[in-house]
């Protein structure tokens, strides 16, 4: 699921659009982050679904085997001991997971090669040969031949690489998330009673999450300007055009966690933005955030503008 880390890269994301954009409406920008953010939840649909693809392409492939020309006893007798697997009948199932393939109108009819080339792989695989020879199945063993198709023939393809490439623009950057998502609904499909198994959230706590979001674009493109100036007066020795956007909108949104967020701990601002940089922006960007921040929290500090509630102390 989206971790707070996950949610602030995405008010990352929204603001540097924000700022590159000569449309400065605060809501498109703001309705854009959340839709980034359901688009999250929306691949992790599609991802399910084309699970269930190749299990359902093992049907279609038994047909082509047996109309070939010359078919061999196994073309002719082809295992489809997949089209009963547990997790895949619970997951068709689950009404969720149904009202969410309707409302993102998930069909894969555009891509038709692309599950029939995973199945090749799948069924040219040992450890597919031995799920199928294996005997006394469990809902544990079909969760372990989903997790196999997941891990190593989807995620492993280039063709479904590129299909998700196309489909979301932060497929790299959600990649992470998703199969975090995708272990979890492997976790919570646990029970044989399919109506006890529940997919995975988006969020621990989507209320309080999406507050968190909101809120953190909207102080931050609030108070730029106030923010640009704490952050200039520490920068002085810099010429502008030597600083990263990315560093900018990193310590501006540090900022308005230290002064608008009280129940965030300062140290888990700082560690929060520092880990983010490593991966958003440069190579020296760490130790430069680190350097800024400190100088402008010990002013924040000494004017008395952090305030701090419960378990967020300041040191």
């Amino acid at each position: 699921m989206l971790n707070r880390r996950h949610l602030r890269v995405k008010v990352l994301q929204a603001l540097y659009a924000y700022h590159q954009s000569d449309t400065k409406d605060v809501k498109l920008f703001e309705k854009n982050m959340l839709h980034s953010i359901d688009q999250v939840y929306e691949m992790y649909i599609w991802m399910l679904s084309l699970i269930g693809e190749v299990v359902s392409f093992s049907e279609n492939d038994a047909q082509e085997r047996a109309n070939k020309h010359l078919p061999t006893a196994d073309d002719l007798n082809a295992n489809l001991k997949i089209l009963t697997n547990r997790f895949i009948l619970s997951l068709n199932d689950n009404k969720e997971y149904i009202q969410a393939k309707k409302k993102y109108k998930v069909d894969w009819n555009f891509e038709p090669e692309l599950a029939k080339t995973l199945f090749i792989s799948l069924r040219n695989s040992p450890e597919y040969a031995e799920y199928l020879a294996k005997t006394g199945d469990t809902l544990q063993t079909d969760k372990d031949i989903i997790k196999f198709i997941f891990k190593k023939v989807i995620l492993k393809s280039s063709l479904a690489e590129q299909v998700f490439e196309d489909m979301f623009i932060f497929w790299p950057v959600d990649k992470d998330v998703l199969q975090a998502l995708i272990a979890k609904t492997f976790k919570n499909f646990s029970h044989d009673d399919y109506k006890l198994n529940q997919l995975a959230e988006i969020t621990g706590n989507w209320v309080e999450d999406r507050e968190f979001v909101v809120n953190l674009f909207q102080q931050s493109v609030r108070y730029d300007g106030a923010y640009q100036e704490l952050i200039a007066a520490k920068t002085q020795n810099w010429e502008p055009e030597r600083i990263a956007m990315m560093d900018t909108l990193l310590m501006k949104m540090a900022i308005t966690e230290f002064i608008n967020f009280n129940s965030i701990p300062v140290k888990v601002t700082i560690n929060e933005y520092l880990e983010i940089s490593k991966e958003f922006s440069t190579p020296k960007s760490n130790s430069f955030i680190n350097g800024i921040l400190d100088k402008i929290l010990i002013e924040l500090k000494a004017e008395n503008k952090i305030k701090k509630i419960g378990r967020g102390l300041i040191e």
